[in-house]
């Protein structure tokens, strides 16, 4: 009996140790911030080339600019740093509007710029790709519903019961 237990102790200490690696999270680094900055500060250069407009912050007016970058093919499915710029200006759009932080998360596939909905550890938000994988295999980007996708997915996280 005592041997079942121990084993069943160990094998619950090894998932708990193979899940534990599965990622980890930590706060930005100031690098991360200045890439997100630079990301956005990209696509507000372009916007402001292309149409004399600049993003502000406000969800309307950078959604409106990101969906004319694409309609008119100034930012094309192969320009992936912008389109994943845009991924992140959703992202900060959303961080404002829904109370969400910007964490680096990490898993066996690399690192990547996500967002964490507070009180959850579990469940991400990744919109850096969310523009970009769409249009790079040729579909046309609604960026308001992407913007709508990532809200369900919150809303969706924030129905779970916490961990």
């Amino acid at each position: 009996m005592f041997r079942q237990l121990v084993v069943v102790v160990v094998c619950t200490i090894m998932s708990s140790l193979l899940a534990a690696q599965e990622f980890r999270t930590e706060p930005l680094s100031p690098t991360d911030r200045l890439y997100i900055e630079n990301q956005i500060a990209s696509i507000d250069d372009i916007a402001s080339r292309s149409f004399g407009r600049h993003l502000s912050g406000q969800k309307d007016n950078d959604i409106a600019i990101m969906q004319r970058l694409l309609d008119e093919k100034i930012v094309k499915p192969a320009d992936v740093r912008m389109l994943q710029g845009m991924g992140i200006l959703l992202g900060s759009l959303l961080k404002a509007e829904k109370g969400l932080n910007w964490i680096a998360y990490t898993d066996k596939y690399g690192r990547s710029r996500s967002l964490q909905v507070p009180g959850f550890t579990r469940d991400y938000i990744f919109p850096a790709t969310q523009i970009s994988r769409k249009a790079e295999v040729g579909l046309q980007v609604d960026v308001s519903e992407v913007y709508q996708e990532l809200e369900q997915a919150i809303i969706a996280i924030r129905n779970r019961p916490l961990l």
